[in-house]
C-alpha cells in the first residue's frame, strides 16, 4: 500500500498571462485593463523607443538605465522619475534587470507592473526581489512586487543572440532544478518544474542554433514561465543563494553565474536529494544529472568556470565564510570547508564527476 502524500501548504499567487506569438500588440489593452493611464516605461535605451510607440498616449515617462543586480542607487532615481511622473503602471520590457528595477520601484511607489519578458529570466512571475547595497545583495518577497499581467511574446525573442540565450535558458533551467528541493517543494511546484525543465531542454539547443525557430523560442519561454512559478511558491535553496551572494559581492553576470554554479550545486545535494532530482533524469542525463546540466551548458556555449567570468581564486575562502550564515542547511548541511568545495569546483569548472 503506498503512503498518502505528505501535508503541504501551496500559496498560488494571482496574475495573468498572455502568450503567444504577437502577443506583445495587446500591451496597450492590458495596461488599459489595470486603469494604467500614466505609465512609466522601465527598459533598456535599445527597447525604450519601440516600447514607447506601443504605449501611446499613456506612456508618461521612461527610465533607461537598468542594470543587473539592481543597485539601491539606480532604484532610487527610478522612483524618483516614477513619483515625478504620476505614474499609475509600471512597464518592464526586456530581461530580469527590466523586471527587477519595476519590482525596487513598485516597492516604494505603489503600482501595477506589467512585464515583457525577452528572456528567460522567470522573475516575472515572481514576488521576490533583489537590491544590491554597499553590504551586497538583499533579496525579499513582497505581494506589491509581483507583475499583475505578463505578456509573453516569442517573436521578441528571436534576435536575442545565442550567448545571451544559453545563459538565460540555464538561468531558468536553475529555478526548475532547486524548485524539487527548495523548502517550500510540494506536489504542485514539482509538476511545473519538471515539465518546465522538459521543454527548456528541449528547446534552448534548438533556440541556439536557430534563434528564428519560433517552436523553439515558444518552448524556452513557456520553460521560464514554468520555472519561475516553481520557484516562486517553492522557494530557493543553496545553488540561488549562492549566486545572489556571489553576484551581488563580486558583481559577476547574473544569468552566466547561474550556468556555471547549477551543475556543482546539483552535484552537492544530490546525495541528499535523489528522489526529488530523478524527476528530471529523462531530459537531462540519466542519474549523472550534475554532468548532463554541464553537458547542456556545453552544447548552449555558456561559460564553464568562475575563473571564467573573472572571480579570483583567493576570494574563495572568504565568500565560502560568508556564505555559511547565508545558505538553508538543507537538503544537505553545509559548513565552510564543504561551500569551500563547491565553489573551488565551480571555480575550475571541470564536468562533475557522477554521484
Amino acid at each position: 500500500m503506498r503512503s498518502p502524500l505528505p501535508s503541504f501548504a501551496y500559496d498560488a499567487l494571482g496574475g495573468r498571462v498572455v502568450f503567444g506569438v504577437g502577443a506583445v500588440e495587446h500591451l496597450g489593452e492590458e495596461v488599459d485593463r489595470l486603469g494604467g493611464r500614466r505609465v512609466l516605461a522601465i527598459a533598456g535605451k535599445r527597447a525604450v523607443d519601440g516600447l514607447v510607440e506601443r504605449l501611446g498616449g499613456r506612456w508618461a515617462a521612461s527610465f533607461t538605465d537598468v542594470q543587473q543586480h539592481v543597485p539601491v542607487e539606480a532604484a532610487a532615481r527610478a522612483v524618483a522619475a516614477a513619483a515625478e511622473a504620476g505614474a499609475d503602471c509600471l512597464v518592464a520590457m526586456g530581461g530580469g534587470s527590466a523586471t527587477g528595477m519595476a519590482k525596487a520601484v513598485a516597492l516604494e511607489h505603489p503600482a501595477p507592473i506589467v512585464a515583457v519578458p525577452t528572456t528567460y529570466a522567470g522573475s516575472e512571475v515572481t514576488p521576490i526581489y533583489g537590491l544590491t547595497g554597499p553590504e551586497g545583495k538583499r533579496t525579499g518577497r513582497d505581494p506589491r512586487v509581483l507583475p499583475r499581467t505578463v505578456i509573453y511574446d516569442p517573436a521578441l525573442t528571436t534576435g536575442l543572440p545565442a550567448e545571451v540565450t544559453g545563459p538565460s535558458g540555464m538561468n531558468a533551467l536553475a529555478h526548475c532544478v532547486e524548485a524539487l528541493y527548495a523548502p517550500g517543494a510540494n506536489p504542485v511546484t514539482s509538476l511545473l518544474a519538471e515539465e518546465g525543465a522538459r521543454v527548456l531542454a528541449r528547446g534552448l539547443p534548438a533556440a541556439v542554433a536557430d534563434p528564428a525557430d519560433l517552436a523553439a523560442r515558444s518552448d524556452a519561454l513557456l520553460g521560464a514561465w514554468l520555472a519561475g512559478a516553481a520557484l516562486a511558491a517553492a522557494g530557493v535553496g543553496i545553488h540561488h543563494q549562492l549566486c545572489h551572494l556571489l553576484g551581488g559581492a563580486y558583481r559577476l553576470p547574473h544569468a552566466e553565474l547561474h550556468a556555471v554554479v547549477l551543475p556543482h550545486a546539483v552535484h552537492f545535494v544530490a546525495p541528499a536529494a535523489r528522489p526529488q532530482l530523478a524527476r528530471l533524469a529523462d531530459g537531462l542525463g540519466g542519474e549523472d544529472l550534475a554532468g548532463g546540466i554541464w553537458d547542456l551548458g556545453r552544447k548552449l556555449g555558456t561559460p564553464a568556470s568562475l575563473a571564467e567570468l573573472g572571480l579570483a581564486e583567493a576570494e574563495l575562502d572568504r565568500a565560502a565564510t560568508q556564505a555559511v550564515a547565508k545558505v538553508v542547511q538543507a537538503p544537505r548541511r553545509a559548513g565552510v570547508s564543504e561551500l569551500r568545495a563547491l565553489l573551488e569546483a565551480a571555480w575550475q569548472g571541470r564536468r562533475p564527476s557522477p554521484t
